[in-house]
């Protein structure tokens, strides 16, 4: 009888293997290319004569072809298979790796971002409802596996000489690799997407905590290394903490495989945006560059906690993924496009200035929903 939980889980592992596989495979590629968007900035101004504001643009390109993804969902999600989502993100991050002119390089960004956009919504919910009372455990251990390409990105760009084309040339390859061997997964979970046919019910306080909590994430990603680099960092030294930020992101994530069937989802999502708070206050006032990565963990636990929340209030009608998802990128897509202006205003702690205040917020008001949210 003790036996019979691990020999079901062990069924349902072996009965979705595919799915599995190649999701972690893909999450490794989508966590690679967007953290190498961090440390490519100050290269991509180099090389195209921009200022680093005009080179963040593509941080905002990339979230912009997330949500263009995402919307494609709403009309041809039944269509999409883990195959052509992976291709998107091959092309993108071939043109992204060419060089051929800050056009081009934005096209790629949007592309890229549009492969990854449909990833999440192609893989999320299948995974959280093919392993039934273990979704959310699978589902933590999917987003963790992203942490494992945004960890080793950095890293293999510091290798090449801080060259992004290469970088990104080596992104391409792994997904050209990924999409001739995605096709055994596209079988077995197009079988696992909701055919509810219940009323769709946005659940407006979920999606804009979503909203605000992505935000916060892209800036992080995509802004922080330049922050690290206005506090006093090299160039590479940014690149390497933001290589731990992911370690420790991914780590959360990690956490959260063991925990999060134990305390209720939106609890954990309060809990780090608390932990990012204190972690942002300790980069302003002790030493920026261990804070960042500190705060990379906390950053790890917002979007399956509130994915997981989110669909327990929404429920599993086909449109909650992308809706869900879509929510966060509206944040994920401003939220860079206002901060990177604004970072050549600020002092050296002004990005870090600015992380606590909207975590201080959102963690108040999330204190606030907490009794409403968990129930």
């Amino acid at each position: 009888m003790g036996g019979k939980p691990e020999s079901n889980v062990r069924e349902l592992v072996k009965t979705n293997a595919a799915l599995l596989l190649v999701g972690i495979a893909t999450f490794v590629l989508m966590g690679a290319g967007q953290s190498l968007y961090g440390p490519a900035l100050p290269a991509f101004s180099r090389a195209f004569d921009i200022s680093v504001a005009a080179a963040g643009l593509l941080i905002s390109a990339h979230w912009v072809g997330c949500a263009l993804g995402v919307a494609g969902m709403f009309v041809w999600g039944q269509k999409a298979t883990p195959q052509l989502v992976v291709v998107i993100m091959a092309l993108g991050a071939a043109l992204l790796a060419s060089g051929f002119s800050w056009a081009v390089t934005l096209l790629g960004a949007l592309m890229f971002g549009a492969g990854y956009g449909c990833a999440t919504v192609v893989f999320n919910p299948r995974m959280l409802k093919a392993f039934g009372p273990r979704g959310p455990a699978m589902l933590s251990l999917l987003n963790a596996t992203f942490g494992i390409g945004a960890i080793g990105a950095p890293l293999v760009f510091v290798a090449l000489d801080n060259n992004p084309g290469l970088s990104f040339g080596v992104c391409a390859g792994i997904g050209a690799v990924i999409a001739a061997l995605a096709r055994p997964a596209g079988r077995g979970a197009a079988a696992t997407v909701s055919t509810s046919t219940k009323t769709f019910r946005p659940h407006w306080p979920i999606l804009g905590f979503g909203m605000c909590a992505i935000a916060i994430e892209a800036c992080l990603i995509g802004l922080g290394p330049t922050a690290l680099i206005k506090a006093g960092e090299t160039e590479t030294h940014a690149a390497q903490l933001l290589s731990g930020f992911f370690l420790a992101f991914l780590a959360a994530r990690v956490t959260l495989i063991f925990v999060a069937h134990r305390l209720p989802s939106f609890t954990l999502f309060t809990l780090a945006l608390s932990g990012a708070c204190l972690s942002a206050l300790s980069a302003v006032l002790w030493a920026a560059g261990p804070s960042f990565v500190v705060l990379g963990f906390f950053a790890g636990q917002f979007f399956p906690s509130e994915y997981v929340t989110a669909a327990r209030k929404m429920g599993d009608h086909p449109r909650v993924a992308p809706t869900v998802i879509a929510a966060g990128l509206v944040g994920g897509i401003f939220a860079p496009m206002l901060m990177s202006p604004m970072l050549g205003f600020m002092g050296p702690n002004g990005f870090f200035w600015t992380i606590a205040a909207a975590t201080a917020a959102l963690s108040l008001a999330a204190i606030a929903s907490l009794r409403s949210m968990n129930r």
